[in-house]
């Protein structure tokens, strides 16, 4: 049975709208739940969940409405308020908890909302137990396993929790090193790590700038963060800073700007972190994982180091399965998630950029050479919208001209480039990504698929 309620990364969707209602929220807090208790040894349960949330003004409800669940269902819950969504897979473990649950849309803008859950072990849930999930609620099974009146839990507050995973991040960084002497500008995108980001370089000796540190429910996100860098670009050029780091709303995501106001993404700073870990007998497996959105020049970078590149579909979550089927520590996404295992089970902004910042320390060099590891190749990405009433992605690229018009397309690129066609997991739009050494090129070959895929669509 094929998933409807869980996407790539959870669940997600607009606040107070299915299915981020508050009666949904409440079915998914009593199922997972149930299929925990089921799933799981009665003797190895502690009947505790750890519940945090970025800054969206739709988190109190859902907070609230999951708390009620896993309260009738007899676990204790243990409330965070805003943490990064990283703070919960660390939290997760550390509190022997069954599981970790992060309301947050992660770079969406506020009015949408999310559900993000960890296993006991750190890791988010694989496809099998987002599955049981979903039958769960659709049976309405955990009903005969609702707890008695006299078992039933409660919720408390875990004051100290910003306070466990700053410590936890600090002891990621070289013993004994500090950032004195750095200029950095960070920008919280007003999300979920706006006190924890700041206090982390505070205390680690930098000179900090602060951005996005003032949310109100609203402006999570808007023209800030990750997502969008320019005020971060001119923030650094007007404090002639070092180097500034962009999060997303829920911090698990990192973008860079370089002294000259240049912005730096995931694939230069996987590289970076590549290279230093290589130099450093410390790439296991002497690989490293990336999706099959990263860029050519990424790849034939590490093709130069003798380092291999692992791709695997886009979703951090599947960026971390190839890692530990493989057993390489070191992976993410152009779009900024970054996992490094040896510290975290999943990607960490905060994490990262203190590894980033490290290799500025120890080689001395401005953010321009030393995070600049390759030019790279000419990249379009392109989407198209159907109409989802009568249409789905597989009738489209299934059809005998679409297959026609992307058979075409590689034969053209032939070894010099890429091409991949797929469909969003979130809406009704396939996405068309081409890649190769001549820009025109590249355009003109995704503006044909396009075409094609969007005349096969009305005539459909």
């Amino acid at each position: 049975m094929k998933k409807k309620l869980f996407g790539t990364d959870g669940i997600r969707g607009t606040a107070n709208k299915y299915p981020m209602t508050p009666d949904m929220t409440l079915k998914v807090a009593m199922a997972t739940a149930a299929v925990l208790q089921h799933k799981t040894n009665s003797e190895d349960m502690t009947n505790r969940v750890v519940v945090g949330k970025d800054t969206r003004l739709s988190c109190y409800m859902i907070e609230q409405a999951m708390a009620a669940g896993f309260c009738a269902m007899g676990m204790e819950v243990v409330l965070t308020g805003p943490i990064p969504t990283p703070g919960i897979a660390m939290l997760t473990r550390s509190l022997r908890a069954d599981a970790g649950i992060m309301i947050s849309a992660s770079h969406n803008p506020y009015e949408d909302n999310g559900i993000k859950i960890f296993g006991a072990d750190g890791y988010k849930l694989d496809d099998s137990l987002e599955q049981e999930i979903e039958n769960t609620i659709g049976q309405g099974a955990w009903d005969k396993k609702l707890a008695k009146s006299t078992e039933l839990g409660k919720a408390s507050r875990l004051e100290d929790a910003s306070g466990r995973y700053i410590e936890y991040i600090k002891r990621s960084f070289t013993k004994g090193k500090t950032l004195s002497g750095l200029k950095i500008v960070i920008d919280c995108a007003n999300g979920a790590a706006y006190r924890i980001a700041p206090q982390i370089l505070w205390e680690l000796e930098a000179e900090v700038i602060s951005l996005g540190i003032s949310p109100n429910g609203k402006n999570i996100n808007d023209k800030c963060g990750a997502t969008d860098t320019a005020a971060l670009q001119k923030a650094v050029l007007d404090n002639q800073a070092d180097i500034g780091i962009a999060l997303d709303g829920d911090a698990d995501r990192l973008i860079m700007v370089d002294e000259k106001g240049r912005r730096i993404d995931g694939d230069q700073l996987m590289a970076a972190l590549a290279f230093s870990l290589k130099a450093r007998g410390l790439l296991q497996g002497n690989a490293m994982v990336a999706t099959v959105m990263s860029n050519l020049g990424l790849e034939r970078f590490l093709d130069q180091q003798n380092i291999k590149l692992l791709r695997s579909p886009v979703g951090d979550r599947s960026v971390v399965e190839l890692m530990r089927q493989e057993n390489i520590n070191l992976g993410g996404e152009q779009s900024g998630h970054i996992i490094l295992s040896d510290y975290s089970t999943t990607g960490d902004g905060l994490l990262a950029a203190l590894q980033i910042l490290r290799i500025l320390i120890e080689t001395k060099k401005p953010a321009s050479e030393a995070l600049h590891m390759f030019n790279p190749v000419p990249q379009t990405l392109k989407n198209v919208r159907f109409k989802a009433d009568n249409l789905n992605a597989g009738m489209l690229l299934n059809a005998d001209k679409v297959k026609s018009a992307l058979k075409e397309a590689e034969a053209t690129l032939a070894n010099q480039g890429r091409l991949l066609v797929r469909p969003s997991g979130t809406e009704p739009v396939i996405r068309v990504m081409v890649e190769g050494d001549n820009q025109q090129e590249i355009e003109n070959i995704a503006d044909g698929i396009c075409h094609t895929i969007e005349n096969t669509a009305q005539s459909i």
